[in-house]
């Protein structure tokens, strides 16, 4: 089994797609999980590739937001579209961070993207409040690399 696989049970991942649907109850936002095994990128610059190429900046209001996590190198990041970009400070995510860093260093992986994701739709939710008639504009799947 690889680090990808094992760093996640199949019962944590659909735990994780049914926090994602949760979050997205509340805001117009979209929240998508991406895993792979390691980067040689900084992982911010990765998750921006991965935001692209998963077409997350095709939604309406360019309010997606992407966990990018290298499980091997144990690394991790979180953006935002443009559209969340523009209203945010730089600083907007830091306490989601703090948390998926700290469940992450214990091995609890799972609670930390379900509690990061609960915040990210609790934050999203103040600047992209749910609409009533939103479409669920990204996959909730998990994607691998």
């Amino acid at each position: 089994m690889n680090s990808v696989e094992a760093f996640l049970t199949s019962d944590e991942e659909k735990m994780i797609v049914e926090s994602i649907k949760n979050a997205e109850k509340n805001t117009s936002g979209e929240v998508r999980v991406h895993i792979e095994k390691s980067t040689l990128k900084h992982p911010l610059e990765r998750a921006q590739e991965v935001f692209y190429n998963l077409n997350m900046q095709n939604t309406k209001q360019r309010n997606g937001v992407l966990l990018y996590v290298a499980t091997n190198t144990k690394q991790f990041a979180i953006i935002g579209d443009e559209g969340i970009n523009k209203l945010v400070t730089e600083s907007f995510w830091e306490f989601e961070k703090r948390l998926i860093t700290h469940y992450f260093s214990i091995g609890k992986n799972a609670k930390a993207l379900i509690d990061g994701i609960q915040l990210i739709g609790e934050k999203l939710k103040m600047y992209f409040p749910y609409e009533k008639d939103d479409t669920d504009e990204l996959s909730n799947e998990i994607s691998k690399g």
